[in-house]
């Protein structure tokens, strides 16, 4: 029997051993290998003639791998940008979260700035009805964007009163992004506006008939979006849940009779879901031209999500392009000893690259639409997946393989179609040999300053591959200054995410890495402090490390660098700290600074400046 579930791993792509936190490679068991080919769809019985699902793609090893768009104008220059979370951003207008008119009004300041490209977290599409569920890497449906970036004060109609304008004002002061409320005020306002909408004439007679084409070219996608939203919020207030998981099962399908009899007493419902789609489409087209007449050569950078909630928009709508029974996660490793399951659920790798409107293509056209470049979260898993079957602890997970060459030839149709590049999230344990694929493709590498160490230190600013994205920190990590205190460190400590002796090695580490940072930044002529600042040091007193440190990412070879607006702006808090869920506000800090005082930061300023002088914008693309 075994030799038989070994061969039936093979077949289908899925690894037979794993890696651990010491490095060393251990064999998945057989009951392993059972829950993982169970989840793919695979008849293990041998008397059986016919598996569910088809084997897995094999890898062409001489084959030419696709090449992705890349800007001409990016063969002999070198640019730079401002990556950011959009929800983060405070102003006197916004309704206490970022919205898509903060984002022109940031991608102004950014050409300014002579920067060439803003960078965002993920936009997808949310829980409405659940609007807590707020991790942009959780998203129900990563094909549709996040009606809570609509800026409701600049759609047509819209009048405001005192009763308004008071909780808005509560809105904006609160410390942490009061997501419940946001969603709550905004789609009140809404639906007030989506009656006036309908019942309008005269001048809103064109955007009524660009609202239909919008309907009409988004098809059953939309519409089936549209009519989870209506039942999730339905559901949600008959105590049954927001998620179809929990709905009954008949309302579990979307082919169901039942749910076909609820779209049809509900066509209101989702004809206002579907015109928010189409708000949120028309503000994130008028950003991106925003960003064109600012100057920016690159535009929108988004980010793209690695899976979907196992429960949202997305497995509902096309449960077939999915696996069921396990989710995405990672194997044990130094920092995680017992590994992750993010809990999101991945395409089943039979389904992702199959058909015209391939799952994937689907998916990257969603963003690259708006965007001069997007980042694959996970990059991995253009290869393979860590999949962690359901009610299991993650060391009991698998690697699975996906259909590699598909993929790529379809990341590179389409960015070329869209004129989008192509950067990918190629950190943590990556394949053999993915690396170089990728590079071959044109899809930039990910580089992280603190990551890029060897034996001898950090690595040198002109060893950075060219095609690559160079930055200091993301929204997964520490600013600068937190990193240099070891902030991160101690709250992983005070997290349970590590123990207090892993803590205390990674705190000897740290003053290592310290040494080691300064002596790069020296040797890159990069000006650092003449003094070596403590580890106590405050963000004040690390201001003129943190823009020495910016010089040196402007220095790399890569050809994209992004300096992160916390940075800018010397955060204190983390946007999230991987690991936790209630016991910090992850997705929830507001930058401590209104968005029009940034232009005014001297630090913000001064980062900028080392940027532009290192990575002139000169010409247009």
């Amino acid at each position: 029997m075994r030799s038989h579930l070994d061969q039936l791993a093979k077949i289908y792509g899925v690894g037979l051993t794993r890696p651990s936190p010491q490095n060393v490679e251990v064999p998945i068991t057989d009951t392993t290998k059972r829950k993982i080919l169970a989840a793919l769809g695979v008849e293990i019985d041998p008397r059986r003639n016919k598996a569910a699902s088809r084997p897995a793609a094999k890898r062409s090893v001489n084959k030419i791998i696709p090449k992705s768009f890349l800007p001409s104008f990016l063969e002999g220059k070198r640019v730079w940008g401002i990556s950011l979370q959009l929800y983060e951003l405070r102003s006197t207008r916004n309704w206490g979260i970022g919205d898509f008119e903060d984002l022109v009004e940031i991608l102004s300041l950014a050409g300014d700035l002579g920067a060439d490209f803003v960078g965002l977290n993920p936009l997808h599409a949310p829980f409405l009805a659940d609007p807590d569920r707020c991790s942009p890497y959780e998203p129900s449906n990563r094909q549709m964007l996040n009606p809570l970036y609509i800026a409701v004060d600049k759609i047509k109609g819209f009048e405001t009163c005192p009763e308004l304008d008071a909780r808005l004002d509560e809105l904006r002061r609160a410390d942490l992004i009061n997501y419940f409320g946001v969603a709550e005020v905004k789609l009140l306002v809404l639906r007030d506006l989506w009656k006036k909408f309908q019942a309008s004439t005269g001048d809103l007679t064109n955007e009524r008939h660009d609202f239909e084409t919008f309907v009409q070219h988004g098809g059953e996608t939309l519409r089936r979006h549209a009519l989870f939203e209506t039942l999730s919020s339905f559901m949600g207030k008959q105590g049954q849940g927001t998620g179809w998981n929990s709905w009954p099962a008949e309302y579990q399908r979307v082919d169901s009779i039942e749910v076909s009899e609820f779209a049809g007493e509900h066509k209101d419902a989702i004809g206002f879901h579907m015109w928010l789609q189409w708000l949120a489409h028309r503000q994130m087209m008028i950003a991106a031209k925003a960003a064109l007449d600012a100057g920016l050569r690159i535009g929108l950078y988004l980010d793209l999500a690695v899976g979907e909630a196992i429960d949202g928009s997305a497995t509902w709508s096309d449960r077939d392009a999915y696996i069921s029974d396990a989710t995405v996660g990672s194997p044990p490793d130094p920092f995680a000893t017992d590994g992750q399951d993010w809990h999101l659920a991945a395409f089943h790798p039979a389904a992702i690259a199959q058909g015209k409107q391939a799952p994937f293509r689907r998916m990257l056209s969603s963003a690259m639409r708006y965007a001069g470049a997007v980042r694959i979260d996970h990059a991995a898993a253009l290869r393979r997946l860590f999949l962690v079957p359901t009610e299991c602890a993650p060391d009991k997970g698998a690697y699975v393989n996906y259909p590699q060459d598909e993929l790529l030839q379809i990341l590179s149709e389409t960015s070329k179609k869209f004129r989008c590049l192509v950067i990918g999230e190629d950190l943590g344990m990556l394949p053999e040999g993915l690396q170089e694929d990728l590079t071959e493709a044109r899809v930039l590498s990910y580089r992280i300053l603190s990551y890029e160490r060897d034996k001898e230190g950090f690595k040198p600013a002109s060893v950075y591959p060219r095609l690559s994205l160079a930055c200091i920190s993301t929204h997964d990590h520490q600013t600068l200054s937190g990193w240099w205190r070891g902030a991160n460190i101690q709250a992983r400590l005070e997290h349970g995410i590590i123990p207090s002796d892993v803590t205390k090695a990674h705190a000897k580490e740290r003053r290592h890495e310290r040494e080691d940072l300064m002596v790069a930044l020296e040797d890159a002529e990069t000006h650092p402090p003449a003094q070596f600042p403590p580890a106590t040091a405050r963000d004040s007193e690390l201001d003129h490390l943190v823009i020495s440190a910016h010089q040196f990412i402007a220095k790399t070879s890569s050809v994209l660098a992004a300096v992160r607006l916390a940075d800018m702006t010397g955060e204190d808090r983390p946007t999230n700290i991987p690991g936790t869920s209630d016991s910090y506000p992850n997705w929830r800090p507001k930058l401590s600074v209104n968005l029009d005082r940034l232009a005014s930061l001297p630090l913000l300023l001064k980062i900028s400046e080392v940027m532009l002088k290192e990575r002139p914008r000169t010409g247009r693309k």
